[in-house]
C-alpha cells in the first residue's frame, strides 16, 4: 500500500499553516501518510499552531529547528531523517503550491514507476500560464536563467530543476545524503544531480499561485545563493 511523508519546511507561515493543512487533508486520496513540518524558529506563532494542530490529529508532526542561520535545504534534510515512510513528498508552506495537485503527482511517480516526480511550473511553455501565476518579472526571469545554467552545464534531468514540490523515493536521499550540499535553497537540486544511480524522473505539470498571505521569502540575496549553489555544483 502507498504510503507517503509530507515534509513542509517553514519559517513563519502563521498565517498560511492552518489553511495547507486543511487543503492537504481534504485534497489526499490515500490513508498511510503523515504531515512533517520543520519550523526554521518562526517567531510568529507559527509554533503554537503547529501544536494545536498536532495534538487534534495524530497524522501531523512538527520539529523546531533551532539555527541562527535560516536553512531550507537543511530544514528539508531533518524532515527526511526524521520521516517515517518509504515515499517523500516536499512542498512549499506558503499556499502557492496547490494541494490539489499532490495526487497529480502520487499518480504520475506510481504509474511511471519514477524514483522523482517533479512538480514542474514547465516555465518555458506558454501554454502553461498557471505554472508562472505566482512568479513575479524579477523571479521568471531568475528562473529561467537558473534553469538554462543548470541545464546547459548539469545535463537536463528534468524541466524544473528549481521546483520545490516533488516526490521521490527516500532511499535516493539515504544512498547520497553524504554527498548532498545540503545547504541553500534548492534540495531537489541536490538530490537528483548528486546521485549515482540513473534515476527516472518525470514532469507533472503543477499551478504556482500567488501568494495571499504572508511575505515572500525570495529575494535577490536567494537568487545569489542558488545561483553559488549551482556553480559549486558544476565543479565538484
Amino acid at each position: 500500500m502507498f504510503n507517503l511523508s509530507i515534509v513542509i519546511p517553514i519559517f513563519e507561515e502563521s498565517k498560511n499553516v492552518e489553511k495547507l493543512v486543511n487543503g492537504i487533508i481534504n485534497s489526499l486520496q490515500i490513508d498511510n501518510y503523515e504531515i512533517l513540518f520543520v519550523d526554521d524558529n518562526s517567531n510568529d506563532g507559527t509554533e503554537e499552531i503547529l501544536s494545536r494542530l498536532s495534538k487534534n490529529n495524530n497524522k501531523i508532526k512538527y520539529i523546531i529547528r533551532k539555527e541562527k542561520i535560516k536553512d531550507l535545504s537543511k530544514s528539508c534534510i531533518l524532515g527526511f531523517e526524521k520521516s517515517l515512510y518509504e515515499n517523500i513528498l516536499v512542498m512549499d508552506g506558503d499556499l502557492q503550491h496547490d494541494t490539489n495537485d499532490i495526487n497529480k503527482l502520487i499518480q504520475s511517480f506510481n504509474n511511471d514507476k519514477a524514483d522523482v516526480a517533479v512538480g514542474s511550473r514547465n516555465l518555458f511553455n506558454k501554454r502553461h500560464p498557471a505554472g508562472r501565476e505566482g512568479l513575479g518579472i524579477v523571479r521568471l526571469v531568475a528562473s529561467k536563467i537558473l534553469i538554462i545554467f543548470v541545464s546547459l552545464f548539469l545535463g537536463k534531468k528534468t524541466n524544473d530543476p528549481m521546483s520545490g514540490f516533488f516526490i521521490f523515493k527516500k532511499k535516493i536521499y539515504e544512498l547520497n545524503k553524504k554527498k548532498l550540499h545540503a545547504k541553500g535553497y534548492k534540495i531537489l537540486l541536490d538530490l537528483i544531480y548528486c546521485s549515482d544511480e540513473k534515476l527516472k524522473v518525470v514532469d507533472v505539470d503543477i499551478n504556482f499561485k500567488r501568494r495571499s498571505l504572508g511575505s515572500s521569502k525570495m529575494g535577490f540575496r536567494i537568487i545569489y545563493i542558488l545561483a553559488l549553489q549551482i556553480i559549486k555544483k558544476i565543479f565538484q
